[in-house]
């Protein structure tokens, strides 16, 4: 065998290797990549925020410790709260001066003392407070302010040095047109809102709330809310007040 021959040969097989090495790196880079997992919602569940986003408000609020006291007969009250929520939802008058919240939450409470025979008896009662920093419904909130008025002058025609004698009277008349804008504020108020004052007869009252909405009108800046209740326990001689007050939520 020539020569000439080996070192076609050899040119053919290294020309063949490289045109399968294109063809494999071609259908390597053809191949589809996997997509990325997307994150799809629950049915019910709340939407998941957008990576780097902060959490979505669902509501909730942690309650406070109980509340508890002790009374001159022994009796020990105690006053609770859990699953409570609060959420602002826009008002239905759509005004910036209005404010509107879903609220809801279980409120229990516990009273242990000597047998006496009978059950205690009382009230237990539940509600909200929203504090507004600015008050315009007591107030007469914007309102325009003018002033007019009218300014008569009488004026002497005729009078000089060589002729002292007056020829004529001449009257005139002026006014003045003012306007301007008040705006009345006061000082922030806080509004009390009681939604049930249940009485019972028992060791362990409680009130349920859900999905209640509650709502204040001529509010300005920042509104604040927190829930309450009031536990008592009342005899023919005696009366026992307990309060809880939540956690204050800035809205």
């Amino acid at each position: 065998m020539m020569v000439g021959d080996v070192l076609r040969r050899t040119a053919t097989v290294l020309a063949i290797g490289v045109l399968l090495s294109c063809a494999l790196a071609g259908t390597a880079v053809a191949q589809p990549q996997p997509a990325e997992p997307v994150a799809v919602d629950a049915p019910g569940a709340p939407p998941v925020p957008p990576e780097g986003a902060p959490p979505v408000d669902d509501g909730h609020v942690e309650s406070t410790p109980p509340a508890v006291t002790d009374t001159p007969d022994d009796w020990r009250l105690t006053l609770s709260a859990k699953d409570e929520t609060q959420a602002p939802i826009p008002p239905l008058t759509t005004a910036l001066s209005s404010r509107e919240y879903v609220v809801g939450g279980t409120y229990m409470g516990e009273l242990r003392g000597p047998d006496e025979g009978e059950p205690p008896g009382g009230t237990l009662e539940v509600g909200y407070e929203i504090g507004c920093g600015i008050d315009m419904s007591t107030s007469n909130g914007v309102s325009l302010t003018g002033t007019m008025g009218l300014n008569p002058s009488i004026g002497l025609i005729g009078i000089d040095v060589i002729s002292p004698g007056i020829d004529g009277i001449l009257p005139s008349l002026g006014g003045n047109l003012g306007a301007g804008i008040t705006v009345g504020l006061k000082p922030g108020l806080v509004n009390v809102i009681p939604v049930t004052k249940k009485e019972y007869s028992g060791a362990d009252p409680w009130v349920m709330i859900s999905k209640f909405r509650v709502k204040i009108d001529g509010c300005v800046g920042e509104s604040f809310i927190r829930s309450y209740a009031f536990l008592t326990r009342s005899t023919d001689q005696s009366e026992a007040v307990l309060a809880w007050y939540g956690v204050t939520k800035k809205i």
